[in-house]
């Protein structure tokens, strides 16, 4: 009997039989068709998107983000996590959390990124993540932030943060000690020898300078890496911050003998007075830099124990188990003379803890304050310490009214004001720069960051920039020296756009064969206020 012919009009097949794909084709010949290559557009987008998948992967990068770059300076960078309790817990604003009536201004601990010149060689410790773990965490505090808080958004920002940065790390080495200088700057082919044995010397006679970094609004610890980084690959030891005020996205308190606690972020209308009360903006505010120069004096009073013997036993009790090496820091740090900075927020609270100073608790004798807020509170202008006021292009090129007044005069006032009383300052607008220049995030999206905010300068030149600036203002403190950018008279009482990023070309300004880096200045600066010729 003769087979029958399933072949109909609809090809229709039994299931034993082999795959059937239609019109005769095999499932080989199928496979073949789709990995042959094409001249297609869609088929080059998708081997190239293949292509990076697997090249992220086999070298453990970030899908969307660039990497951190390492640094410029001649040492390399260390970097040690610090938490440390402040026992017992300190009540800084009674106002609580509506609900709970949790106090939201109780100081339980400070933590805090310590950046260094390191020693050469590896570390026993993985580089620290950009986004702290767990994600979540943070994503939460994000997700806050936009008022779009439930549990599919916290899950889609978590999903977002660990696809986007998730594999970022920060390039300073863990928990390695800290470095003796004079060799490093012997053998570093890119250094001013005579300025930086002169630099190495005074370290050596006085202990290194540590610079406390306040973050802004929005941010934590890790947003400011590589202006930190850059900090101390030249040298310096800097202090980052995580403050715990409401501002941070979110954190986690870790006390020995007690669970982690996980602080989010937190507004004006979740919490209340002690008495039951609503909370004004400005109240709010003041409550969070009464906090946050908490926070700072606690920092100050652990680097004080580490520079006195103690750095083991912070070790010891360092929830983070970070600082090995801290015991041979002893009599190494400078901390009767710190400079305090910020950024944003940060720098309202920058400003604020120079107010009565220096004293034991803050012993401050300079601040770099970075766009200063213009929502964070008014700004204190006793200041008794030369300053480095800068503005990025975006602060100084927007018009805000800050408590009845220009916000760019006020600051310029405050700066002048501490020029009559002797103490040199400068105020400036770096061009071509927007409110997030500083941080680290257009170096992981310049893209993004560029369209976004309207920046204009090269990410790393805007930031060099930043750092070199700095660094001379540091230098300027420590040898009564006004070198590059600091030496120039105020030319631009005002913010002058006609004058912009761009606008002047190389050879308008002196000879850079002559006078460096800074000779053709105007195209990065415009100076609004320096500190007389006599001073």
């Amino acid at each position: 009997m003769r087979r029958p012919n399933y072949r109909s009009r609809f090809d229709m097949r039994p299931f034993p039989e082999a795959p059937y794909l239609g019109g005769g084709i095999s499932m080989r010949r199928r496979v073949l068709s789709v990995l042959r290559p094409r001249p297609t557009w869609r088929y080059a987008l998708c081997a190239i998107a293949v292509f990076y998948l697997l090249y992220c992967t086999l070298f453990s990068l970030p899908l969307f983000a660039r990497p951190l770059p390492m640094y410029s300076g001649p040492y390399p960078v260390g970097s040690i996590d610090v938490e440390s309790a402040v026992s017992p817990p300190r009540v800084v604003d009674t106002a609580r959390f509506k609900g709970s009536h949790k106090n939201a201004f109780e100081l339980q601990t400070v933590l805090f990124t310590l950046y260094y010149p390191a020693t050469h060689g590896n570390s026993w410790h993985k580089n620290h993540h950009w986004i702290s773990r767990p994600i979540s965490v943070t994503a939460k505090g994000y997700a806050k932030f936009a008022h779009i808080s439930n549990w599919l958004t916290n899950a889609i920002f978590t999903g977002a943060l660990r696809i986007v940065v998730g594999g970022i790390k920060i390039p300073a080495k863990v928990d390695t000690p800290l470095a003796e200088l004079a060799p490093a700057v012997a053998s570093h082919p890119d250094t001013s020898q005579d300025e930086e044995l002169q630099n190495v010397a005074s370290i050596e006679r006085y202990g290194h300078p540590i610079v406390v970094f306040s973050h802004g609004m929005a941010s934590s610890r890790t947003d400011y890496t590589h202006y930190a980084g850059e900090l101390a690959s030249r040298g310096f030891i800097v202090a980052m911050i995580e403050h715990r005020d409401g501002s941070c996205p979110g954190s986690i308190i870790m006390r020995h003998g007690e669970p982690n606690k996980p602080r989010l972020m937190f507004k004006v209308s979740e919490i209340e007075s002690e008495a039951g009360e609503s909370l004004g903006a400005d109240e709010f505010n003041q409550a969070q830099l009464n906090f946050r120069e908490a926070e700072i004096e606690g920092v100050v009073r652990v680097l004080r124990q580490i520079n006195s013997g103690e750095g083991g036993t912070i070790f010891e009790q360092n929830p983070r188990k970070e600082g090995r090496e801290l015991d041979q820091w002893a009599g190494r740090l400078n901390v009767d003379e710190m400079i305090m900075a910020g950024h944003s927020f940060g720098a309202t609270g920058a400003l604020q803890a120079l107010k009565g100073g220096p004293t034991k608790k803050r012993p401050f004798v300079g601040a770099i304050i970075l766009d200063p807020g213009k929502q964070s509170g008014r700004l204190n202008s006793d200041v008794s310490v030369p300053l480095l006021v800068v503005h990025s292009n975006s602060w100084s090129s927007k018009y805000s009214v800050f408590y009845g007044r220009a916000h760019f005069d006020v600051v310029r006032n405050l700066v002048e004001e501490n020029n009559k009383r002797g103490n040199p300052s400068w105020f400036m607008t770096s061009l071509g720069t927007s409110h997030p220049s500083v941080t680290d995030a257009p170096i992981l999206e310049p893209t993004l960051l560029s369209w976004t905010t309207g920046a204009k300068i090269n990410v790393h030149e805007g930031l060099r920039q930043y750092v070199h600036l700095s660094e001379d203002f540091l230098w300027f403190l420590k040898n009564n020296e006004k070198r590059n950018l600091l030496a120039e008279k105020a030319e631009f009482p005002e913010y002058d756009a006609g004058k912009g990023f761009g606008i002047w070309q190389p050879g308008q300004g002196d000879d850079e064969k002559e006078t460096g880096q800074w000779a053709d200045w105007r195209r990065y600066w415009q100076v609004h206020a320096s500190p007389d010729d006599g001073i």
